[in-house]
């Protein structure tokens, strides 16, 4: 049977037989110093008698993770650098981060936030820090689009969001709201019509970006969860880590990107995995991920095809990273052949 309640400990998860008891020990100082949460929609597809399971590997603490790599920082994006009030990124001209709460349902192993998300971390802003942000939103006629992010922001009640939507819909130039979160696949019956409807306001369009890394996330429930927010309005895009043993293959990444398109959502980003502490064993070269890439191309419908990208280290910004095709004179076709152009 599977778990009714979210695994939040090294007991839970070896009571649900997702942990072996031996391990504990020397598991514990990882749960110590990272969150753990595992939904039962998450553990019910965990398959504890595979080593290499995809699920697990993005959910189940590792002893890897006290393994810090000396390019590895706390902060690898630079959010800290780029935070003018608490709770606000402004990276770049047009749009800000605003991070309502640093709660999430599921703690992934690889979180580029994982110093700052969990019952230990950052929480939910205060009312006078959400004030401060959205006076710095509505100072900025720059700001076109809110990305609200976390933490996951979908963890909030619909009342929470709804009071949120209202007061950036009170902001003319804010045009654009975008949720990033994981609840359609791991928490899908928190979709609930009235999770939809606060989403929306008049004048703004929103989106969501579903954070999903492997296709056997996207079960019948998390494509109705999903179903409902495209039925009900929000337009969806969805955004994967590229993980070593979980994705790093054209067939698994393009199974999901199928599942993706056929859910209504467009692939959006392929992220290079970053530089957060204790993280290396999941993380790919770029040229791994450029030969994943190049597998894609041709193989899967254009509909399947993410920008793979990397968020530069210190606040420098998002970069397409994909194969490139042209030469002086010469393309490559998407089979490796090369073909003069301008043709002769």
């Amino acid at each position: 049977m599977p778990p009714v309640k979210t695994l939040r400990t090294l007991d839970e998860l070896a009571d649900a037989g997702l942990i072996a008891p031996g391990r504990l020990p020397a598991l514990e100082a990882v749960a110590a110093r990272y969150a753990v949460a595992v939904t039962p929609g998450m553990a019910e597809l965990i398959d504890a008698e595979d080593a290499a399971d995809p699920i697990a590997a993005q959910f189940l603490p590792r002893e890897e993770e006290l393994v810090q790599g000396p390019l590895e920082r706390a902060d690898p994006i630079g959010d800290e650098a780029h935070s003018p009030v608490h709770g606000v990124v402004h990276r770049y001209p047009d749009r800000v981060l605003l991070k309502l709460t640093h709660t999430c349902a599921v703690y992934c192993r690889f979180c580029f936030r994982r110093e700052m998300v969990g019952p230990e971390g950052h929480g939910n802003m205060s009312p006078d820090q959400l004030d401060a942000a959205m006076a710095y939103i509505a100072a900025r006629p720059d700001i076109w689009e809110v990305i609200v992010t976390g933490g996951d922001p979908l963890v909030l009640s619909p009342r929470r969001l709804r009071e949120t939507m209202d007061r950036l819909a009170a902001i003319p130039h804010v045009k654009i709201v975008r949720f990033h979160t994981r609840i359609p696949v791991v928490t899908p019956e928190a979709v609930t019509d009235a999770l939809v409807a606060a989403l929306r306001a008049p004048g703004k369009t929103t989106w969501v970006a579903l954070h999903a890394n492997h296709p056997r996330e996207m079960t019948a429930a998390a494509r109705a969860a999903c179903a409902r927010l495209v039925d009900g309005g929000v337009a969806m895009v969805s955004q994967t880590v590229l993980l070593k043993g979980v994705n790093d293959d054209p067939e698994t990444l393009g199974a999901l990107m199928r599942a993706f398109v056929e859910t209504r959502i467009k692939p959006y980003y392929l992220h290079h995995m970053d530089l957060a502490p204790g993280t290396g064993h999941l993380r790919t070269s770029i040229a791994e991920g450029q030969t994943v890439m190049r597998a894609m191309r041709g193989a899967f419908s254009g509909l399947c095809q993410p920008t793979y990208i990397l968020d530069i280290p210190d606040g420098h910004g998002k970069v397409p990273i994909g194969p490139g095709y042209l030469g002086d004179g010469v393309v490559e076709d998407p089979a490796g052949r090369s073909r003069a152009y301008p043709p002769e």
